[in-house]
This record gives structure tokens, sequence and C-alpha cells, in this order.
């Protein structure tokens, strides 16, 4: 008997029990879309990392207290000074502009609307240091600065949540309970999944440390080096600095932390292909429990079939021709399964799953597919060895 014979009489056998071939496929569907479409999630989730730490500029440092030293001589607060300091340019000729970062998390009100999000006090050079650009009104000036002027520039998410359709600008919100005065809108730059960089507001420092957070320490401190390549340079002269204001006399226990926008983008990454690769993983169960499916649906089908493998054994048909129709009816279900399965993860990739847009690996398909195939081979062996071995008149015996 020739293989497409084998073949056909493989069709047969499907097509014989249409419902349970359909649920058999369909769980190797639900195993292979899963897995692809899971990993497509991690994917995005970089992608959406990626992007946005790029936003950020690729010649940034941001410098963050680290944690608290145990000295006495050891200055743990980041302060003024040490901006000051920073801003030297003889001390510091690779540093193009050092903007100080006070944070605070904020209700903010417009007539009945209210909404939360982090008010950032920070200085002018700030916008061009997070590679942020003003979409409608103005940045803040100097004079507002010096005068701490209760001024605002909000991102586009706040300015939706809390304005909708209407304009914003000369618009005043209470924030915190103190009325500050819409100046700017910022250009969106879009959501990365974890957190939503549009959704801010931001005003001259003294301004929010008048208003709102007091004179203490300031949170962070964000360094803009001259170019992409003096970002090393920039790095040695500000832990110099640094190390000299907070009186640091050990390199090994820094009351500061110092990262670059690749520092981040690189341990973000990690963190995210591991985040894919457990996702994958998890998906693979559900590839599992389709191929323990498919064992039993072809069990069930061997024993169901047990007259008419006798009747075919009787009249001649070997062994091997047995065994490969049964190999060939359960991969067939299986790679039909996989392939509606990538059918519905491309379908599944048009949408947002937890505010990630899911980007296809191609990899991830061609390793569903073809493990959804061995699945099949390796499940369907069992069954298609057992209608294989029946001795014909056991098998035309059976009731």
């Amino acid at each position: 008997m020739g293989l497409m014979e084998i073949f056909k009489f493989a069709l047969r056998g499907i097509g014989a029990n249409k419902l349970r071939s359909g649920l058999t496929m369909l769980g190797i569907l639900i195993g292979v879309g899963a897995v692809i479409l899971l990993v497509a999630v991690g994917n995005g989730s970089k992608v959406a990392v990626e992007e946005s730490l790029q936003s950020l500029g690729t010649n940034t440092l941001t410098v963050s207290s680290g944690r608290a030293v145990r000295s006495s001589t050891y200055s743990t607060d980041l302060t003024m000074s040490i901006v000051e300091a920073l801003q030297d340019k003889n001390a510091a000729p690779d540093i193009k502009s050092v903007s100080p970062v006070v944070s605070t998390s904020q209700t903010l009100t417009f007539g009945d609307t209210d909404h939360s999000t982090s008010v950032v006090g920070t200085s002018r050079d700030y916008l061009e240091a997070n590679n942020s650009k003003v979409d409608k009104g103005e940045w803040f000036t100097e004079d507002d600065m010096t005068d701490a002027n209760r001024v605002l520039v909000i991102g586009s998410t706040t300015a939706e949540e809390l304005f909708g359709t209407e304009d914003p600008l000369g618009k005043q919100v209470s924030v915190g309970g103190q009325i500050f005065t819409v100046i700017g809108v910022l250009e969106e730059k879009g959501s990365s999944g974890f957190n939503d960089p549009d959704d801010t507001a931001i005003a001259p420092i003294n301004s929010v440390r008048k208003a709102l957070t007091g004179y203490g320490a300031i949170n962070s401190i964000l360094i803009e080096a001259a170019d992409a390549d003096a970002v090393s340079a920039a790095q040695a002269e500000a832990t110099a600095i640094l190390n000299t204001k907070m009186h640091v006399t050990s390199t090994s226990n820094t009351p500061y932390q110092i990262r670059s926008a690749s520092q981040l983008l690189e341990t973000r990454t990690a963190t995210a292909e591991t985040f894919t690769t457990l996702l994958g993983a998890v998906a693979g169960i559900s590839l599992l429990v389709g191929g323990i499916g498919i064992t039993n649906i072809m069990m069930v089908t061997v024993t169901e079939r047990t007259r008419e493998i006798g009747i075919r054994k009787a009249l001649g048909a070997p062994r091997r021709v047995i065994l490969t129709q049964f190999l060939l009816e359960a991969t067939m279900l299986s790679l039909v399964g996989g392939l509606l399965g990538v059918a519905g993860a491309y379908i599944g990739a048009n949408f947002q799953i937890t505010g990630i847009t899911p980007v296809i690996v191609p990899s991830s398909v061609f390793l569903a597919l073809g493990v959804s195939v061995a699945i099949g081979l390796f499940f369907g062996s069992y069954p298609a060895s057992r209608a294989a071995g029946l001795r014909p008149i056991d098998a035309l015996r059976y009731e």
C-alpha cells in the first residue's frame, strides 16, 4: 500500500468522528496560540521598555540616593549644593546640563474631576535632557524659576484625564490643595505598558518645594552629557564631585547611585527577556496537556476501530501500514491544530493585552509548530504501536 493510500485512510479516520477530532485540534490550537501570544506579549513588553528608555536619550545619567550609610562622615542626601557643583564647567567639562528632580504623588483637581499623578519639580534644562517637547503652550521661564511661580506643564494623558477635549492652557488646577496654572502640554511619548510617561505634571522646582514638598533633600539629579561619546567621562566627573561633596572615603559603599540610560536599558531588557521565557514555559504546559489529549483520543479511536484493524491485517496489511496510518492521524490533528493556533495568535496580536501591544517572534511560531508536530508523533506513537501490534484473530473477536 502506497503512502497516498495510507494518507487517505488517515483522513477517513479523522473524518469518521468530526467532533472528537475537532476537540483534539482545539486543545493543540489553544496550546500553540498561547505559546506564541504569551511570548509575543513578553517581547512586546521588552520593545516597550526599550522605546521608553531610549526616549530619555542615550547621553543621560541619573543620580539617585543609594542605601543609607551609617557613618557620621558621610552625607546621604542629594542637595542643591551638589547640583551647583555639578554645573561647574571647570570641574565637569563633559556635563552639558544638570537638572535637580523633586517628585511627589499628588491629586490634581479641575472642577469635579480628580486625577492622581506624579508631580515633578525641576529646572528648565529637564525638558531637553528628558528628550521631551512642548506640544501646546510653553515651557516655564527663568522668571518662573526665580519667583517660584505656580505654573504647570502637563503630559498628554494628564491633560486628557483632567480636561477631556477642553483646552487646558490657562486653566487653574488644584495640586494637593495648591493652585497652579497650566501653561503647556507635552508632546505625547506613548505608554510603555509598565508606566505612562505622558501621565505627569512638571513645575519649577522652587514652586514644588515651596508649595508641596518643603526644602528637604531632592529625589534625584538628571545629568545630560555633552554627547553620547562623553557619557563615560561625564559619569567619572560626576562621581568625583559627588564623592567630594558627600565626603565619601570608600567607593565600595557609596550613598548614591549613578545609572546611565544604556545601563537601565540593559537591566530592564534582561528582566523582560526572563519574563518572556517564563511566559513561554507556562504556555508550553498547555501544549503538553494537548499532547495528553491526543493520546487519550487516539486510544479511544484504536479501541473503536479494533475490528477494522483486524480485518485489514487479515487481508494482508503489514504492521508498518497500520502504524503509519495512526501516526499520520495524530500528526495531522496536531499540525492542523497548530496552524489554527498560529492564525489565532496573529489575530490576538492585533489587540493590546494588559496595556502591551504583542510583538510576534517568528522563531516562536516555528518552534510552537515544530513542538506541536513532535507532540503528535510522540503522544500518538503508543496508540499507533498498540494498533499495529494487534493480532488479527484477537482484533476480529473484539466486541
